[in-house]
């Protein structure tokens, strides 16, 4: 369903920040992608989306296919209109704005707006808590209710694809196996695929059936999620585990960030 050819992302005509990054993601699967900070995850999914501009970034060399079609060139209304949402990092909802307004505002792209309330009863069924807060404005939802708002507000355009960035990200543990529970749900019952970024990879491992591992704007290690599960880099520095009685001194840590055991 996407294809991303060798992409490179300059921003600001300089700064390289995708280094020839490649990816696929089939039709109906969870696939995602992992890596800390600064890696360039959140870069790869602006490219797609094609709000790269509004940041002073392009992609350079490359380029992006959905559905055997080049996109990298399109607007980000055109990227929306094709089937493609975005749910950004921090959730970025419209604070002033009801629960119920914000929801509408997602479906802005689409054609047969008359069918709004067919949607608004989707999303409320899917959370049901928002339901209960639709004339609440945004800004005074909690953290999990926000999120779940930006994921309902995108579900409203009738995605075929969905980006999820660090859904989880500053949410109680209780609230994140919510929200990915009913991101497998959107997956399994309304036919969404889902790229998915997170840095909790041991939540990103159990949703998904593929990943990626990026660092420094670059791929440097892919499979079966039951493949990157058992590789020991990935155990020891995105799920925290090591072996029995090792110990790591701050050197060694510091040594790792230069040196890993799947880029020689």
């Amino acid at each position: 369903m996407l294809k991303v050819n060798n992409v490179e992302v300059i921003y600001q005509h300089i700064i390289l920040v995708l280094k020839g990054v490649s990816l696929e993601v089939p039709k109906g699967a969870i696939v995602t992608l992992l890596g800390g900070n600064g890696a360039g995850k959140s870069t790869l999914l602006k490219a797609v989306s094609g709000i790269l501009r509004i940041e002073e970034g392009e992609v350079h060399n490359g380029s992006i296919e959905f559905e055997g079609e080049r996109i990298d060139t399109r607007n980000p209304s055109e990227v929306v209109r094709r089937g493609i949402t975005q749910v950004m990092e921090g959730r970025r909802v419209f604070q002033h704005l009801t629960t119920e307004e914000n929801l509408i505002a997602g479906a802005h792209t689409r054609d047969d707006r008359r069918n709004l309330r067919a949607g608004l009863d989707l999303v409320f069924g899917y959370f049901p808590r928002l339901a209960d807060r639709r004339r609440v404005k945004a800004g005074y939802l909690s953290g999990g209710e926000q999120q779940m708002l930006a994921i309902g507000r995108a579900l409203m355009a009738r995605p075929r694809l969905m980006l999820l960035d660090e859904p989880s990200l500053g949410l109680a543990p209780l609230l994140v196996e919510e929200i990915f529970g009913i991101i497998r749900r959107l997956n399994r019952e309304e036919s969404v695929t889902v790229l998915l970024v997170e840095q909790n990879a041991v939540m990103a491992l159990e949703l998904a059936s593929y990943g990626y591992v990026m660092e420094n704007g670059r791929i440097v290690l892919d499979g079966p999620v039951e493949s990157l599960r058992d590789n020991e880099d990935v155990k020891e520095f995105y799920l925290g585990l090591t072996e029995v009685g090792a110990r790591r001194s701050y050197r060694d840590v510091k040594h790792y960030r230069r040196r890993k055991r799947w880029l020689s």
